[in-house]
Order: structure tokens, then C-alpha cells, then sequence
């Protein structure tokens, strides 16, 4: 649906274990934790005869395939020069490899496919400033998927037929203001959903082509990011929903079609339901996952319980199914255990047999990764929150998830806000407990996962109550003697960048310093400058973040906008932007460089004009992370790896500040 949404444990009972001097814990390139892995992304062709993954292809990630039977026979499909390919899929009919792509971060995603026999690609969507979305891929219909193409109306998302041989694409339903459809296993639209003016969703049942004047289920603001359609049955009798209400957590529900009755397939007061295994054959549930702590998979049906459990016995981590036949006999299995790198199995079903396809990064096997700890901290008015703690392995050796002495903190808050940190391998988390910092994540109020009243409580507390969830934790990390007060950063992207500009402006003593990747400084040009394609979701912001259109929302903004408070920064600051990111705009960052300039505060300003909300070339990444481990270093006196040719790999531009983060202006000479 096209949517808008926003271990010697007996030893070290009998011996002591003494902390170790940082100098005795290697330190790990940063290359080889934020360089291309060595294979990702597996999928299984729907037939079970083909794997694909991602791999570097001339150091780009491609996609690669080989018979499921033969992986010496690998070969690469695509020839992509500088921008990697993140992820792909495969179409129903097994022949061709499907991946979207932009250009330099732009989000204008495009939908290719390459034939695996031929190696022919295809750009199925080619037009310009436009954004293609997989709306449904059936196993019922094998030659043709359905699309929401943006080209006619940038707001709104046309939906199209793919015929995959040939391309052709064939109109299903002009679009005029709907956010978002969903469709059966014939590939026929059954529900219309669209925006409520109170940030609420309505939807409309679709007959014949017809959308219904008659709302099937209306939806109200705090139940919109935690109710909605989420599949039918391969017979399109049963629809199932993700759904809040009159409850807190989201349940999964069942709704019989024809007479509207629905059955609670399954709820958890902990946290909202998750993904689900269906069955590839006929569309019906047969496990779900719950995500509180950590993910668990729950089978609703015996089809999965001893596959699970077997899994569950027969892997070292916490596992997840990614990917699997339509005959339900082969699963592909990833595998992530925290402290060494992740690795991707296949699972025979009826064999019970798991065989290793790969290691993500073998280059860390053996390399002091740090164990993850989850922790539940309760913010001042009694909100639990779902946290985690890395600690580095100097004062933590056994990974008991407590600090033999305090050490320098880092709080990485997560971007969304409208979304959550989980347990697992986390690349800033090892990366900066390795550097000798305590890494700390919190699921501030407004993250998702955890019950619609949790995002509620976020609502119009940017760089408030949001904020204070963030200090309660740096709080809490202190009186547990993880940290000393004045030895806390502050770090994170999109939203976890406007809560480390509104860390330095708003509390400008708490932290030592922040390093802010892509975020937004004026809330105000922010909504201004939001992508057209995300209008269905546009009063939901307003309503959640404060409404420009009003003069109680325009005070409100001006209020939470870091921007306004440029003046009373006093920690240093870096700052990291995507040239092309379309969702907080480069001038987000300008701005406040621009403001703390004029009353000669120090700060440091990086950009890469071939990138977008985020940095999804390495060299890039590994550059504005060289840039980074230093700044922390004088900062939190932690470890760092010298820049080196770090900067000069990247296509970073030093706009500011160069002479405010060590080793900088040499780096870029």
C-alpha cells in the first residue's frame, strides 16, 4: 500500500574482571565499519532458483545473482558507477530483478528491472522529477505489478499497471487527492485512503474501479500512524488490519469482507504488532512479530511454530525472515548477533537444515564489537522509555551492560521522529563505543512501536517534552554512573539533527558538544520546503508539530525553531548536509551556520553536493565520520583515526568552520 507515514558468565562469577585500558582494545577502522559490506540484501527468486544480493561491483554496490544451487556462478546485473543500489526485489515471474534509484539524494526514486537470462535493463518509469512506488507485487499474477507514479500531479500518485516484458503501463486510477490505495492479489484496487483536514484518514471501499462516497472506517488523529488496511487474503475475503482502536497498542485484526465482522488475530500491551509471515500461497497470517525490548516472532498457526522454534534453537543472535519461496520450502534467514557481524542463512524447511550463505562483514570477525543493552528509563512524568546502552569494552569487558567507572557519553537520537531505535549490530553504536564513548539511544515520546498514546504524547513537543525525554535519560545515565554530566554529547539525524541544534540552543550547557547530520533548524521553513508528494501527510505534521496557518502554530514554531536561539550557543557544533536532500533542505543548515557566523560562533559546516537527507556513498560517510571521531575526540577526549585521505576520497565541501575541528584544514589543503 502506497502510504503516508509518518559470555564466560560462570568465570566471571568466580574471578574479577578488571577494566582494561582503552590502548588494549584495538581500534577498528572506521572503513571497515561504514564501508560497503561484502554482500547484503539477499533475496530468493519467488521459484527458489535464483539468489540476488547486494556486493560492490568496481567499489559501488550492485545487484549480483547465481543459482541458488551453484553461488560460484555469481554475476553482477547492474553497472551502477558512483550512487549504490541499496536494495532489490524480484518480480513474480522470477525473471527479472527489480531496485528503485535516484539521483545524488534527490528521492526521485525510479523503478529499473534487469533480466536475469538476458542481463537487459529496463527503466520502467522514465521521467524526470518524478517518484515511483511498488504499490502491489501478487504471487497470483505473474507478468504485470501495479505502480504510483507522480509524473502528471507531483502530489499525488497515479496508479499503473507494469507489464514487465515489455514495459507498457497502463492507467489503472487518476489519483485526485487520494494518499494512498490498496489492492488484492488480482491486482485490483479494493481501498482508497485519504487525509482528514484534523490529521485524522479516511478510508473508502473501491468497486469496480469506483471509489465509494460512503467512508468504510474513519480514523482520528492519534489512532492515524496505528490503524490502517494492511493486506487481503490471496481470495480477497479477508481483510487484515493493523488496528488502535479503542485500544492503545496496534492488534492485528482480521476482518471478514462480506459481513464486516472482525477477530483480534493478535495484540501486546507492550508494544504494537510488527510484520508478519503469511503464507506466499494463500495471503494468511502464520506469525507475527512484537518489538518491545527486542523482536520476538509469535506463530499464530502450527504451519511456522517448529520452523521458529528451530531457528530460534539453531541461531546465535536474534534472527530475522527476509525473504522466501513461493513454495514455502526454502527461507532466507538473517542472522545478527550484536557483537560479530551479521550473516545471511538459507533454511531448508523440510530438511530442517540452516546453511550459511555469507557473513555481511567478515572484515569485523574477531574485532572488539561491544554488546547492546536494553534498558527502560522513565522519563519525569512516568513515560517508560525504551532505551539502549553500548558500552565500550574498556570498562565493560564481560558485557554486563554496567561501566566498571564512568566514561564520556554520546546520545545518538534517532531520526522521525515518527519512528524507533531497536536492538542489534547498530555501525554509530559500535563505531563510537569503540572510540571509548558510552553510546546511548532513547525512544523519546512521539517514536513509533510502542502505542498510538506514546506517538501522542510527542504531539506539539518538539524541542519540549520530546527534549526533556532526552535529558532524563543523559539524567539517568549519570546516577547509574555511566557517565559524568559534563562529559554528554549529542548526536543524530533528521530529527536527532533538530534535537542536537535544539540540545545547544535550548539547554546550551548540558552537552560538551553536538554534531548534527541533516537537521532542521527553522520548523518553519521546514514545513514550507516539505516534498510535494508528502501532501496526504501534511496536516498530520501540522497537527503534531504546530500549524503555520494559525497564529497559536506560527508562535509555537518560532518557539521550538533552534534557528531563533543561534545566540545563546555556547558548546561547539558540526554540522553535516546533503546538498540535494529533499527533506530538510540545504538551507536548514545554512541558516543557523549563517546566524551563529554573524556572531562569530564557532562552528563547523560539511557539505556533499551529491547527496541527499543522509550519506549513502561511503567515501562520504567515512568522510563526515573522520570529520566526526575528531571533533569528539577534543571534545570528549575519547579515541579517533586520524583523517588521513578521508576528505579527499569524499566529495566534501568545508563551506565553514574548517579551523574549529582538529586536523581539518590540514585534511582539506
Amino acid at each position: 500500500m502506497i502510504r503516508y507515514a509518518l559470555p564466560a558468565l560462570l568465570l566471571a562469577s568466580v574471578l574479577p574482571v578488571h577494566a582494561q585500558s582503552p590502548a588494549d582494545v584495538p581500534l577498528i577502522e572506521r572503513a571497515k565499519i561504514f564501508g560497503n559490506p561484502s554482500k547484503t540484501a539477499a533475496k530468493i527468486s519467488p521459484d527458489g532458483k535464483w539468489l540476488s544480493w547486494i556486493a560492490p561491483r568496481d567499489g559501488v554496490l550492485n545487484v549480483w545473482v547465481a543459482p541458488a544451487s551453484d553461488l560460484a556462478r555469481a554475476k553482477p546485473l547492474t553497472d551502477e558507477k558512483t550512487r549504490p543500489i541499496r536494495n532489490s526485489f524480484w518480480s513474480p515471474d522470477s525473471r527479472t530483478v527489480l531496485f528503485i534509484q535516484d539521483k545524488g539524494g534527490d528521492e526521485n526514486f525510479l523503478l529499473y528491472g534487469v533480466n536475469v537470462d538476458s542481463g537487459k535493463q529496463t527503466n520502467y518509469t522514465p521521467f524526470e522529477k518524478t517518484r515511483a512506488q511498488v504499490l502491489h507485487i501478487s504471487s497470483k499474477i505473474k507478468d504485470r505489478i501495479l505502480v504510483g507514479i507522480n509524473n502528471r500531479d507531483p502530489r499525488w500518485h497515479d496508479v499503473y499497471s507494469l507489464d514487465l516484458a515489455s514495459g507498457k503501463l497502463t492507467l489503472v486510477q487518476q489519483n485526485d487527492g487520494y494518499g494512498g490505495y490498496l489492492a488484492d492479489d488480482q491486482l485490483k484496487l479494493r481501498i482508497a485512503e485519504k487525509a482528514r483536514d484534523d490529521g485524522g484518514t479516511t478510508y473508502y471501499r473501491i468497486t469496480d474501479g469506483k471509489i465509494d462516497s460512503k467512508p468504510l472506517v474513519e480514523v482520528g488523529l492519534d489512532d492515524s500512524q496505528t490503524t490502517a488496511p494492511w493486506a487481503f487474503t490471496a481470495d480477497g475475503k479477508t481483510l487484515y488490519w493493523t488496528d488502535s482502536r479503542n485500544r492503545n497498542t496496534a492488534a492485528l485484526v482480521a476482518q471478514d469482507v462480506a459481513s464486516g465482522k472482525t477477530t483480534i488475530i493478535a495484540e501486546d500491551a507492550r508494544a504494537d504488532i510488527g510484520q508478519t509471515l503469511t503464507d506466499e500461497r494463500t495471503g494468511r497470517v502464520q506469525a507475527y512479530t512484537v518489538n518491545y525490548l527486542k523482536q520476538e516472532y509469535v506463530p499464530v498457526s502450527n504451519d511456522v511454530k517448529a520452523d521458529l522454534a528451530f531457528l530460534k534453537q539453531n541461531t546465535k543472535g536474534q534472527f530475522t525472515v527476509t525473504s522466501r519461496t513461493e513454495a514455502e520450502d526454502k527461507w532466507l534467514v538473517a542472522v545478527d548477533p550484536v557483537t560479530a557481524p551479521a550473516s545471511t542463512w538459507l533454511y531448508d524447511r523440510k530438511a530442517k537444515k540452516l546453511t550459511q550463505l555469507y557473513v555481511s562483514r567478515p572484515e569485523l570477525e574477531g574485532a572488539p564489537l561491544a554488546a547492546m543493552h536494553p534498558q527502560e528509563i522513565k522519563a519525569r512524568d512516568g513515560l517508560t522509555l525504551v532505551s539502549y546502552l553500548t558500552l565500550p569494552k574498556a570498562v565493560d569487558p564481560s558485557g554486563s551492560g554496567k561501566a566498571s567507572k564512568p566514561v564520556p557519553m554520546v546520545l545518538f537520537v534517532h531520526g522521525g521522529p515518527w519512528a524507533r531505535d531497536g536492538f542489534g549490530y547498530n555501525s554509530y553504536h559500535q563505531w563510537l563505543a569503540n572510540r571509548g564513548y558510552a553510546v546511548l539511544s532513547v525512544n523519546y515520546r512521539g517514536s513509533t512501536g510502542f502505542g498510538k498514546n506514546f506517538i501522542s504524547a510527542g504531539d506539539l513537543q518538539w524541542g519540549r517534552k520530546m527534549h526533556d525525554d532526552l535529558l532524563d535519560a543523559v539524567q539517568w545515565a549519570v546516577k547509574n554512573g555511566v557517565t559524568t554530566a559534563d562529559k554528554v554529547a549529542i548526536m543524530g539525524g533528521s530529527y536527532g539533527g533538530y534535537a542536537t541544534l535544539a540540545g545547544v540552543a535550548f539547554t546550551p550547557t548540558t552537552f560538551a558538544c553536538g554534531v548534527d547530520i541533516v537537521g532542521p533548524s527553522n520548523l518553519f521553513t521546514l514545513l514550507q520546503t516539505i516534498p510535494p508528494y508528502w501532501e496526504a501527510g501534511k496536516q498530520q505534521f501540522y497537527k503534531r508539530m504546530g500549524d503555520p496557518t494559525t497564529e497559536e502554530g506560527k508562535a509555537l514554531l518560532k518557539e521550538r525553531s533552534p534557528l531563533n536561539f543561534a545566540g545563546d550557543i555556547q558548546r561547539p557544533l558540526l554540522i553535516g548536509q546533503g546538498a540535494n536532500d529533499p527533506r530538510v533542505n540545504v538551507r536548514e543548515s545554512e541558516q543557523i551556520v549563517d546566524a551563529m557566523a554573524a556572531k562569530n560562533i564557532p562552528v563547523t559546516y560539511v557539505v556533499f553536493p551529491d547527496e541527499g537527507h543522509g550519506f549513502a556513498r561511503p567515501v562520504n560517510n567515512i568522510a563526515f565520520n573522520a570529520v566526526t571521531e575528531n571533533f569528539l575526540a577534543q571534545c570528549l577526549n575519547g579515541r579517533a583515526e586520524p583523517i588521513g585521505g578521508a576528505l579527499k576520497a569524499s566529495t566534501a565541501q568545508v563551506k565553514h568552520g574548517a579551523e574549529f575541528a582538529p586536523g581539518l584544514a590540514d585534511a582539506i589543503k
